[in-house]
C-alpha cells in the first residue's frame, strides 16, 4: 500500500472523530488551534500597562499552547490604530488585541466619529487587569500636591500640561473628569502611550499626568517626580503613603483605574474565542502571574467575556452622560 495513500480504515477513523468533537460543540479548526504562532496586538507603545499585561499571558498562552504568542506594538491614534488592525484582521484567531477601557468604551462615548464599535466589530474574550490612577507632578514643577496642582490651574487656566496615552484614553477621560470636578481648565498633551506619557513627566516636557500605579512608583522612585493622589477610594499596599484624592480635602470622592482586556475580531469561531478565553483564566490564575502584576499595582480580574461585553456596555452609557470637553 502507498504510504502516502490513506487507507480506508484511516479515513473512516478520521471521520468518526471530527464527528465525535462536533457533537461535543468542538470544530476541527478549534481543537487543532493553534496549529501556528499566534499575534496579540497593543495598540500602544512598549512598556504601559497594556503590554505588560500582554506579555505576561503571551508568555503564559506560549507555553501552554506550545506554540509562540508574538506581542507586536501598533501605537497611534489613542490606541485606535492597533484596534482597526485586528478588526481588519482575519476572523481566525491568530490576530487577537490586548486593549484598554480607553478604547472600547471611552473612544465609543466620546468620538465625534465612532471608527468602530467594540461589542460590534470585536469579541470580547476576557478582562485581564485593573490598575489604579496616580496623580504625578514632575519634581521641578513646584507641585507638590494635589492643592498645588488646582490652585495653579485655578491662577493660569488652560496653561498647566499634562500628558497621556493620547486622545480618548483612560488618563485622558481621568483627567478631564477631575478638571470639571475641580472647576479647572488644563492643556492636554497626548502621547503614543502611557510609557512616552510617564517619560515626559520624568523629563519635565509636561508639568503634571494621571499616570497607570504600573508606571508610577518607578518614576518616583527615580527622584524626578511626586506623586500626589490615587485614583481610588483605599490608599494602595505599593504606595502606602499616597493618599487618595479624598483624602487631599480636594473632592470628596473620586475614583478612576485603566482596565486591560483580550479580544478577538468579531466572526472568529465561538470553540476558538472559549478556548482563549479558558487558556487565559488559567494563566492569570498562575500564582507566579499574579505575584508579578502586584508588585507594579495591577490587580488581576480574569474575568470571561461576557461580563467584559456587560461592563462595555453600561461604562459607555455612563461616559456618554458626562461633560464631552475633551479636546
Amino acid at each position: 500500500m502507498n504510504r502516502d495513500t490513506p487507507s480506508v480504515f484511516g479515513r473512516g477513523m478520521r471521520a468518526a472523530m471530527v464527528a465525535s468533537l462536533t457533537l461535543c460543540g468542538i470544530t476541527p479548526a478549534a481543537a487543532e488551534y493553534p496549529d501556528k504562532p499566534v499575534r496579540l496586538i497593543v495598540p500602544f507603545a512598549p512598556g504601559g500597562v497594556a503590554d505588560l499585561a500582554a506579555r505576561l499571558v503571551s508568555q503564559g498562552l506560549s507555553l501552554k499552547w506550545r506554540q509562540q504568542v508574538v506581542v507586536e506594538n501598533r501605537p497611534g491614534a489613542g490606541g485606535l490604530l492597533g484596534v482597526d488592525a485586528v478588526i481588519r484582521a482575519d476572523p481566525d484567531g491568530y490576530t487577537i488585541l490586548m486593549a484598554t477601557n480607553g478604547e472600547v468604551v471611552i473612544h465609543q462615548a466620546i468620538a465625534k466619529t465612532v471608527r468602530f464599535d467594540a461589542l460590534q466589530d470585536l469579541s470580547p474574550i476576557v478582562m485581564t487587569t485593573s490598575t489604579p490612577f496616580v496623580w504625578s507632578a514632575n519634581a521641578t514643577s513646584g507641585i507638590s500636591s494635589l492643592a498645588d496642582l488646582v490652585a495653579k490651574a485655578k491662577a493660569q487656566p488652560s496653561a498647566l500640561a499634562y500628558s497621556s496615552a493620547g486622545l480618548g484614553s483612560s488618563n485622558h477621560l481621568a483627567t478631564e473628569q477631575f478638571a470639571v470636578a475641580t472647576g479647572i481648565k488644563l492643556l492636554h498633551v497626548p502621547y503614543r502611550g502611557g510609557a512616552p506619557a510617564v517619560g515626559a513627566i520624568s523629563a519635565g516636557e509636561v508639568p503634571v499626568g494621571v499616570v497607570a500605579l504600573s508606571s508610577a512608583k518607578p518614576l518616583a522612585d527615580s527622584g524626578r517626580a511626586r506623586l500626589l493622589a490615587v485614583t481610588v477610594s483605599k490608599r494602595v499596599r505599593l504606595l502606602p503613603d499616597v493618599p487618595t484624592v479624598a483624602e487631599t480635602g480636594v473632592l470628596p470622592a473620586f475614583e478612576s483605574a485603566i482596565w486591560t482586556g483580550v479580544f478577538a475580531p468579531r466572526g472568529t469561531p465561538a470553540a476558538i474565542v472559549a478556548k482563549i478565553e479558558a487558556d487565559v483564566i488559567e494563566v492569570l490564575k498562575n500564582a507566579a502571574s499574579d505575584n508579578r502584576l502586584q508588585a507594579v499595582g495591577a490587580d488581576i480580574v480574569g474575568a470571561p467575556g461576557s461580563e467584559m461585553a456587560t461592563r462595555i456596555r453600561l461604562r459607555s452609557k455612563t461616559c456618554r452622560r458626562r461633560p464631552r470637553r475633551l479636546a
